[in-house]
């Protein structure tokens, strides 16, 4: 079963400093039918303006992955951890134990656009971590790249679950075998795309159930997509 979720379903905050779309309850918006998916618990999108962010604030026993689609993101830690993300790279925290981070727009100039994901980790009381890598153009054509996984991908998450990325250009497929009783999260990051025959937009999902293959076709230019494969 594939279920589509509408960009424009999605919950919306707008505080001038940042515009934020929730694909999952999250702060002022509740839903109780999307609370996540198995494991997987935020994909926020958001957009800080230059100049301001998130001040330094904590968080404790979750996997935290941002993604920065364009901009700069500054990052600072108590882990002692100073860097600045920029478009391509991703960052993963494993909050563990407790951490402490600000994140702010690294431009004074130019507007941040990111994903915030949260997947809860198999266990809790683990060493908080830190882990920034970057997925080029060239690795992420016509393939879908491991960025997160237990083991084997460019960054180690502490869940059964993996995270890939991948572009498909127009009239191409990238098809991903789901395992029994697995279950995946697709999000268009980009672009205009079918999942399992279902048409998606930017900003669209689809939760994948109870299917042995997922087939993502690119309709418009090159789409990029999110692949989160779930216990």
């Amino acid at each position: 079963m594939t279920t589509i979720r509408k960009s424009n379903e999605r919950g919306h905050a707008d505080h001038g400093w940042l515009n934020s779309y929730h694909t999952f309850s999250f702060a002022d918006y509740f839903d109780r039918s999307h609370m996540g998916f198995r494991s997987l618990r935020v994909i926020n999108e958001d957009r800080v303006s230059p100049g301001a962010g998130f001040g330094t604030h904590g968080h404790d026993n979750m996997e935290i992955i941002s993604y920065v689609l364009s901009g700069a993101l500054a990052h600072k830690d108590s882990m002692g951890h100073v860097e600045t993300l920029r478009a391509g790279e991703f960052q993963r925290i494993s909050a563990g134990t407790g951490i402490a981070h600000s994140e702010y727009n690294g431009s004074p100039e130019e507007p941040v656009h990111f994903l915030q994901i949260w997947i809860k980790p198999e266990q809790h009381g683990l060493k908080p971590s830190y882990e920034q890598v970057k997925i080029s153009e060239e690795e992420k054509l016509g393939k879908l790249v491991l960025v997160a996984a237990p083991e084997g991908g460019a960054m180690e998450i502490h869940q059964d679950a993996r995270v890939l990325l991948g572009q498909v250009e127009a009239g191409k497929q990238l098809e991903y075998g789901l395992e029994k009783k697995r279950g995946a999260w697709v999000h268009l990051i980009r672009g205009e795309a079918t999942v399992n025959g279902k048409k998606l937009s930017t900003g669209d999902a689809a939760g994948v159930t109870d299917e042995a293959q997922i087939a993502i076709q690119g309709e418009a230019g090159n789409s990029e997509v999110l692949v989160f494969d779930l216990a």
